[in-house]
């Protein structure tokens, strides 16, 4: 059973930094390619980063590419967001997306397991 649980938001202002955690309990970590995407209110859910199953390949978003950085912890079945120089069009809700590799999509349909998302608030 995949689970994911994201974590690591809150507010902060305007050139802080978050790091975001996504954790999976279920087991099957290192089977799955993953991504995070983020929502903010009236859009639709925004693809920003995606890492292949080996951890090798990672592609970004062009809102993000150079400020944002998705890695992926095997040994604590956990995928991570390094934020940085954060502006407040980052506010949003950001999610976890995970599905069983190989392979990596920049779309919500490539992705079948899906965490709860946690809120990221900028202030300017």
């Amino acid at each position: 059973q995949v689970q994911l649980v994201e974590s690591g938001g809150g507010l902060v202002q305007a050139g802080d930094s978050l790091r975001l955690s996504c954790v999976d309990s279920g087991g099957g970590f290192s089977w799955y390619y993953m991504a995070w995407f983020r929502q903010a209110p009236g859009t639709e859910r925004e693809f920003l980063a995606g890492i292949r199953v080996s951890g090798e390949s990672t592609f970004y978003s062009d809102s993000v590419k150079g400020r944002f950085t998705i890695s992926r912890d095997f040994t604590k079945s956990t995928l991570y967001l390094q934020m940085n120089s954060l502006k407040a069009e980052d506010t949003a809700v950001y999610y976890c997306a995970a599905d069983r590799g190989p392979g990596l999509s920049s779309s919500t349909a490539g992705y079948r397991y899906w965490g709860q998302g946690t809120q990221v608030t900028v202030s300017s």
